[in-house]
């Protein structure tokens, strides 16, 4: 460590390592840029330029543009090519189980407020609806949908997402009980049939 990095005075009390620094920089930048551009219409590029720091930081933090997205934007505890694989690894007829109770899972503990900041701000915020739309939609259910279903791919990743966006709508937003309330075996058991439906079933 450097001697400016040293905390030598009560002044410079609590500040940050400078690695954290840089971090928080790229999270605070990253926030911006996602919602001026879009996932797509970001680069690491901008971001790491608007941070003040080198564009690897962005690897060597959060493995690249997706996992800062998830971190920065809508503070998911997964990135969405981890929650897709997982997902996938299991029995393809559980699979609208597993959605359910994985969401659930996440949402019901530290993800709860990002989605639900989210979700509050999309009739006002276009940023927030393509926040919304490119994690669930393009990122995960599309993933899904690719791999499990051999006809109306993007219309079955659309379908899951407005399960999934209710699901979160009405549990932690409207908290309309006793479904707010009720346990994630209940909620699993109830709705992940319909999930499965719009994965691998007959949509006609």
């Amino acid at each position: 460590m450097s001697p400016a990095d040293q905390p030598a005075t009560a002044k410079r009390r609590g500040r940050r390592p400078a690695g954290e620094d840089t971090r928080t920089a790229l999270l605070d930048a990253a926030r911006s840029v996602f919602a001026e551009s879009g996932y797509e219409g970001a680069t690491v590029r901008v971001i790491a330029t608007r941070a003040g720091v080198d564009a690897a930081m962005v690897n060597h933090w959060f493995g690249g543009k997706e996992g800062l997205f998830a971190k920065a934007v809508l503070q998911l505890p997964f990135d969405p090519k981890d929650i897709v694989a997982a997902l996938l690894d299991g029995d393809v007829d559980s699979l609208g189980q597993r959605i359910v109770r994985t969401f659930l899972t996440n949402w019901d503990g530290a993800g709860r407020d990002g989605f639900v900041a989210v979700v509050r701000s999309v009739t006002g915020h276009d940023e927030a609806l393509k926040l919304l739309k490119d994690t669930l939609v393009k990122y995960i259910f599309s993933g899904l949908a690719s791999a499990v279903s051999a006809n109306d791919r993007e219309f079955r990743a659309a379908l899951c997402a407005t399960q999934v966006v209710g699901i979160g709508m009405v549990r932690y937003v409207i908290k309309l009980e006793p479904f707010a309330s009720a346990d994630i075996d209940t909620v699993t058991a109830a709705v992940a049939p319909t999930l499965q439906r719009y994965l691998t079933g007959d949509l006609s």
